[in-house]
C-alpha cells in the first residue's frame, strides 16, 4: 500500500489537524491507562517540533451523538497532554466554525462523537473538519476501520479541497509492522488466537490458516477445536455448530492444542460475578480426555503451556491476539503467563494486538520484548482478516 507519511511533509507554519485514538479509560476524572496516549505523543511532538499549529481530534467512549456528557469529555486528556508536552496546550469545546491556534501550540478538540453526523460520516461535518486545517494527519489506527466523519470523511474532504493528507508516525508504524507480519513474513510463522468464540474470530482464523505454519488457539476457541478432535469438553463454552469449520482449519495448518487443561467445577461459578467467583473456585489440572460433564476449561496446564512455548520460541514471526485462559484470575493465568514469556524470549518478530492481549502483556511485564504492540483493537483484527480499512483506502486514493 502507498500512503503519504507525515515525516515526508513540511509542516512549518501549517495548521495541522491530527486524528488520534485517545479513547482511554477514565474513572472519576482520572486516566487509568495511558497506553494510547503514550503511543500518540511522538506524532504530536514531531508536528510541534516542525513549527506546526496543531489541532488534535479524537473520540472517547460511546456518548449519545449530539449530546454533551461530561463523563465522555476529553478534558482529562487535555490535562495529560499539557503535562507531557513541552508546548502550550489548550482545550476547545466549540470549534466547528473555526478555532485560533498558533505555530508551536496544540489545541485538543472536544470529543468528535458529540458532533451530529460523526458516526454517519456526514459530508457537511467532514467539510467542517477539513476547513480547520491545511494538512490532515490520520494517526488513529484504532479508528481506521470506521468510515466516520473524523476518520474517512475528512480525508476525502480535505483531499478534494487540494490539501495534503497523510499518515502519522503511529499509523505508519502500525501498517509497516502488520504488513511485515502478514504480507512477507519470515518463516516459520506462528499465530496465537485466543477468545471466547470461534465465530467472533472466524475470518481471522481462516486467513491465518493460509498464512501460518501453526496456530495456538486458546480460551473458548480452543474448546471448539478440542471438541472437533472428539474430546468431551464438559460444561465448557464451545460452539458445536462450528466443529466442521474447526476441522477445515485443522486441515490447512497445524493447530497447537493442549493435552492437559485447568478446569473448575461449574457449580462453583457465579456467572453474574464470573471473575469474583472464579477466584474462589478450585483449580484442577486434568488430561483433556478426563473432563467431567460438570467441569469447565478455564486455562491450559503448565506442562502443556511449556510444550507450546517451545514452538513459540522457534517461530520467526509471531502474531498474537488473545489470551489462552482467564488470566485476570491468577490461578487460571499460568498458560497465558508462560506463553507471554515465550514471546518475550523468542528471537522472532512479534506483533500483538487487542485489549485483552495488551492487558496480559502489561500484567506479565513483557511489553519491552514484543517487537510491536498494536493499539488497534477492532482495526487490528479487520486488517488481519484482510479487510479494506476505510481510512487507509482514503489515504491510498489521495496518494495516487
Amino acid at each position: 500500500m502507498t500512503v503519504i507519511a507525515m515525516k515526508d511533509l513540511d509542516l512549518a507554519g501549517k495548521r495541522v489537524l491530527i486524528r488520534e485514538d485517545l479513547d482511554v479509560p477514565i474513572k472519576d476524572g482520572v486516566i487509568t491507562s495511558d497506553v494510547r496516549l503514550q503511543a500518540a505523543l511522538p506524532t504530536l511532538k514531531d508536528a510541534l517540533a516542525q513549527g506546526a499549529a496543531v489541532l488534535v481530534a479524537s473520540h472517547l467512549g460511546r456518548p449519545s451523538e449530539g449530546e454533551f456528557d461530561e463523563k465522555y469529555s476529553l478534558a482529562p486528556v487535555a490535562a495529560y497532554l499539557d503535562e507531557h508536552l513541552d508546548a502550550p496546550v489548550r482545550f476547545e469545546a466549540d470549534y466547528l466554525d473555526g478555532v485560533e491556534v498558533a505555530p508551536g501550540e496544540l489545541v485538543l478538540l472536544e470529543n468528535v462523537r458529540f458532533n451530529v453526523g460523526e458516526k454517519k460520516n456526514s459530508a457537511e461535518l467532514s467539510e467542517q473538519y477539513a476547513n480547520l486545517c491545511d494538512v490532515f494527519v490520520m494517526d488513529g489506527f484504532g479508528t481506521a476501520h470506521r468510515a466516520q466523519a473524523s476518520t474517512e470523511g475528512v480525508i476525502r474532504a480535505a483531499a478534494a479541497q487540494g490539501k495534503a493528507v497523510c499518515s502519522g508516525n503511529l499509523l505508519t508504524e502500525e501498517l509497516t509492522a502488520l504488513s511485515r507480519a502478514l504480507n512477507n513474513p519470515a518463516a516459520p510463522v506462528l499465530a496465537i488466537v485466543g477468545g471466547s468464540k470461534v465465530s467472533t474470530k472466524l475470518a481471522v482464523l481462516l486467513r491465518l490458516a493460509d498464512k501460518s505454519d501453526s496456530i495456538v488457539v486458546g480460551g473458548g476457541i480452543a474448546n471448539t477445536f478440542l471438541a472437533a478432535t472428539g474430546v468431551n469438553v464438559g460444561a465448557s463454552l464451545y460452539e458445536p455448530d462450528l466443529i466442521d469449520t474447526a476441522k477445515e482449519i485443522m486441515g490447512k495448518t497445524q493447530i497447537l492444542l493442549p493435552s492437559e487443561v485447568v478446569v473448575a467445577d461449574k457449580s462453583q461459578i457465579d456467572f453474574e460475578d464470573f471473575l469474583g467467583s472464579l477466584a474462589k473456585a478450585d483449580a484442577v489440572v486434568k488430561s483433556v480426555n478426563d473432563i467431567a460433564d460438570n467441569e469447565m476449561i478455564v486455562d491450559i496446564s503448565k506442562d502443556s503451556a511449556q510444550k507450546i512455548a517451545e514452538h513459540i520460541k522457534a517461530a520467526a514471526t509471531i502474531l498474537w491476539n488473545g489470551p489462552v485462559g482467564v488470566f485476570e484470575v491468577d490461578q487460571f493465568g499460568t498458560g497465558t503467563q508462560i506463553l507471554s514469556l515465550a514471546v518475550k524470549d523468542s528471537a522472532g518478530f512479534s506483533i500483538a494486538g487487542g485489549g485483552d492481549t495488551l492487558a496480559a502483556i502489561d500484567k506479565y511485564q513483557v511489553a519491552e520484548d514484543v517487537s510491536y504492540l498494536s493499539t488497534g483493537g477492532g482495526a487490528f483484527l479487520e486488517f488481519v482478516e484482510g479487510k479494506t480499512l476505510p481510512a487507509i483506502a482514503a489515504l491510498e486514493a489521495a496518494a495516487k
